[in-house]
């Protein structure tokens, strides 16, 4: 039974969307129970409560046909506390999905009578089909553009799909997880290798797939992922929408499948998880063996976020979740919401006059620019930039590859700080093309001048217009703000000037 908690008050979330209501899922893996609670149920999710214990429930199920007593325990133990979390956070919809282990197991009806006990809740135990098509979901939710084949590892299972301008097909479930392979090779991994093999020869989405990209999910994984990123020195330690060359990735595998003892940062993976490594890469490097893919791509997002997607009305679920996860940045952490909106014009207004056309990525990482411009304002003047990056470049946003958070991040930091700024974006810019570093740049120029002009204030800058002036550009002021033309205004003009390699004035009007 939960503690008695007479009286006890729900925690009071401050910071967070007014009117939000929290809503949380549950996920009981073959591996692992997972918490998260969200914000709320929108298209960019925000976590407010992140957290899992190792149960390994799968473990034994394929030989012994029930969830071990002792992890059932673990697990149970866990998920008291977990409905504990969910009473004082105030979640009002709580979602439970059981995966491999509960599905597989002669007592996972039982199990799951329990749960619901603690929980409040009944959970939905997911058949493979319905764990493929979330997990693809999930993918799809966080990387709206994303077309190739999705795979989830989890502990018991391997769920593959296919997925093509927005929709999944051919959904699949294999008795490949790092759990059940460690059982059924015996804890040798050469035979785990041979058993993938087989098993993944059988699949009917990697035997008509025809893509050159696959998309990873799960922990083990992301393990990997991270493993790359240390031993490369990648800038960015984020894995959602982690891109790697596949015969990268196929190297590494073939180390980790042979001997772990020297792998350089192996230390600092969970003790835990490396010690399913070999087998996750025993699956990875015969998937990229039979699939032939190019790209390796990676998934912080699956069957959580693709079952709540899927529940997101139409409306909802075509909104961009970069721009919105933006707005409520700007609404949380700016100081007006309509300057912001202001900054958009008054940009889009220069680069006409520039004659710049944009590609709708260009746009809406212009538009979401403009949104985080302000971020920073309460933090002290001499940080506010290295605030803003930190805050914009490793954020939880979603609707972002790693260049474009580059990109934000750049911008910012000259927006803050000038373009001869000394910040922690400079580690970043080699994620982006020169092409973009110069926009990025251009934007947060732009930004400074804007600032200059209006002080943050709403109301200004709809009234500022830019013309042709010759060979140059004119910022044009009507005359009641002729007193706008402040010295900083010219030198951050002039720093716009040189950046364009045009000459620019200021005009007043009649």
């Amino acid at each position: 039974m939960l503690p008695d908690m007479a009286g006890e008050t729900p925690v009071f979330r401050a910071g967070t969307i007014e009117g939000a209501k929290a809503v949380g899922v549950l996920d009981i893996g073959s591996n692992s129970v997972r918490l998260v609670v969200y914000e709320n149920h929108v298209r960019a999710l925000t976590p407010v409560f992140n957290e899992k214990a190792a149960c390994s429930l799968g473990r034994g199920v394929a030989t012994t046909g029930n969830i071990d007593p002792k992890n059932a325990e673990m697990a149970l133990s866990a998920i008291k506390r977990f409905a504990l979390v969910v009473r004082l956070l105030n979640v009002e919809n709580m979602h439970i999905l059981a995966t491999s282990a509960v599905r597989e197991a002669n007592n996972g009806a039982d199990f799951m009578e329990v749960v619901a006990h603690y929980m409040g809740v009944r959970g939905h135990v997911l058949s493979g089909e319905e764990e493929a098509h979330f997990a693809a979901l999930g993918v799809l939710s966080g990387m709206p553009e994303f077309s190739g084949m999705v795979g989830d590892l989890g502990g018991g299972s391997l769920e593959l799909s296919q997925l093509n301008s927005g929709l999944d097909t051919l959904g699949e479930t294999l008795e490949l997880g790092v759990i059940r392979l460690q059982d059924d090779s015996g804890l040798t991994v050469e035979k785990a290798a041979s058993i993938a093999a087989k098993r993944l020869k059988k699949s009917k989405v990697l035997r008509e797939s025809s893509t050159d990209t696959f998309c990873a999910i799960g922990g083990t994984w992301r393990a990997i992922a991270k493993l790359m990123q240390m031993q490369s020195n990648y800038p960015m330690h984020i894995i959602q929408d982690y891109r790697v060359d596949a015969r990268d990735v196929e190297k590494l595998c073939a180390r980790l499948m042979k001997n772990q003892a020297d792998e350089p940062f192996l230390d600092q993976i969970n003790r835990t998880r490396a010690g399913l490594l070999p087998y996750g890469a025993a699956v990875m490097s015969q998937i990229i063996r039979l699939g032939k893919f190019d790209n390796i791509l990676f998934s912080s997002f699956g069957v959580r976020e693709g079952y709540l997607y899927a529940r997101l009305s139409k409306k909802q679920a075509a909104a961009d979740p970069l721009l919105q996860a933006a707005e409520q940045m700007c609404r949380l952490r700016g100081r007006s919401e309509q300057h912001a909106r202001d900054l958009v014009g008054f940009t889009q207004g220069f680069l006409s006059v520039l004659g710049e056309r944009e590609s709708e990525q260009q746009r809406r990482l212009r538009k979401a620019i403009c949104l985080l411009s302000d971020i920073g304002w309460r933090g002290h003047r001499d940080y506010r930039g290295e605030q803003s990056v930190d805050l914009v470049a490793y954020s939880a946003l979603s609707g972002l590859d790693h260049p474009g958070r580059a990109f934000l991040a750049e911008a910012l930091a000259v927006r803050y700080l000038g373009l001869k700024h000394n910040s922690a974006s400079q580690r970043l810019v080699e994620l982006v093309s020169e092409k973009h570093l110069f926009r990025a740049r251009l934007l947060g120029t732009m930004l400074r001048v804007a600032y200059a002009l209006s002080g943050a204030m709403p109301q200004l800058l709809p009234r500022v217009r830019f013309e042709k002036e010759g060979d140059g550009v004119g910022m044009v002021l009507p005359a009641d703000l002729a007193f706008l033309r402040s010295a900083r205004l010219r030198t951050r003009l002039n720093q716009l000037a040189r950046h364009v390699e045009c000459d620019l004035s200021v005009v007043i009007s009649d």
